[in-house]
């Protein structure tokens, strides 16, 4: 009875196809070799400009002299660091302003695109929204000291805003040059600038939104609020979160051209961040081991960032940057 059941069961056995095995690597390369050839140019620049100079960072435990070499300087262990750790006023300070700027673009720089975007799937026209796209992406084009230049003319001490106060006998108002207002400013010009530009990726992700889900929730009595809240803001989720772990890596850089084209209306006692910091140690002051001391420790904080805002998304079921 057994050898019956055995060979009926044989030819199904026979028609079950073989498990698939995954290609060797050599194979997968032959496969893809028009893509990698493609790819070898931007993976050499990246190298080149990107991780061939991280070696430098050498210089952040040396006591560096451009004339002597990178190779011929002193070792000075950890001594470029204790600017760091000792409580250089001049480091605390930078270290504050950049906290705080860092701090303002999370609350208002960040969702601004969101919420324009989510304005811009809202107009049912496609001939204006293109209209409105165009005219909103393009500051994104324009150089930092065209859009401070700007800023200036319109609302400086004898810009338009000041100038139609001063004809209207009303009191002007200090916002350029103002330190209590510079962080403010540094804000409006980033939300101006960019805002629109940054649209370009959550509007993608809403037109991946199928519109059947808007229906069936319209049909069920959901108006626009609870459409927004259980059908758009969970399509969107994905990419905010990427975008933002992506953000949380580069939080301690502000913005250096912005910022170092109106310091001195200011001066550095509001303005400095870690960039300026840098920057005015390293390459004006000469304590080139100070100023890459300071620059690898924001590195390895924005890495320590990125690590730990993608281990949260794991547990809360999203990709992230990269998965587990």
């Amino acid at each position: 009875m057994s050898t019956e059941v055995e060979a009926r069961s044989a030819p199904i056995a026979a028609t079950v196809p073989p498990e698939r095995r995954r290609p060797s690597l050599a194979r997968r390369v032959l496969d893809d070799r028009v893509l990698l050839i493609f790819a070898v140019p931007g993976v050499a620049l990246i190298l080149l400009f990107h991780y061939v100079p991280l070696l430098g960072n050498v210089i952040a435990f040396k006591d560096y002299q451009p004339f002597l070499g990178i190779m011929a300087s002193d070792w000075s262990a950890l001594d470029n660091f204790e600017v760091i750790f000792s409580g250089d006023r001049a480091f605390l300070q930078a270290l504050g302003n950049t906290l705080i700027l860092t701090t303002l673009q999370a609350v208002f720089v960040f969702p601004a695109p969101i919420l324009l975007a989510l304005l811009m799937n809202s107009l049912f026209s496609e001939k204006i929204k293109k209209i409105v796209q165009s005219i909103l992406y393009l500051p994104h084009f324009l150089s930092w000291v065209i859009v401070v230049s700007l800023f200036q003319q319109l609302l400086g001490g004898s810009g338009m805003l000041n100038n139609f106060l001063r004809s209207n006998d009303f009191a002007t108002v200090s916002i350029i040059g103002n330190p209590d207002t510079f962080h403010a400013l540094l804000t409006s010009q980033i939300i101006w600038k960019d805002t629109g530009w940054a649209t370009i990726l959550f509007l993608a992700a809403l037109s991946q939104i199928e519109p059947e889900l808007y229906e069936a929730a319209s049909v069920d009595g959901a108006g626009r609020m609870r459409q927004l809240w259980h059908i758009t803001l969970p399509g969107l989720s994905g990419i905010i979160i990427l975008l933002f772990i992506l953000r949380l890596g580069d939080s301690l850089s502000v913005g250096f051209e912005q910022i170092l084209l109106q310091q001195a209306a200011v001066g550095r006692g509001v303005s400095e961040v870690l960039d300026t910091y840098v920057y005015n140690n390293g390459v004006l002051g000469g304590n080139w081991g100070v100023a890459a001391a300071v620059g690898l420790v924001k590195g390895i904080v924005g890495v320590i960032l990125v690590l730990a805002a993608n281990r949260i998304a794991h547990v809360f079921g999203q990709e992230g940057v990269y998965r587990r």
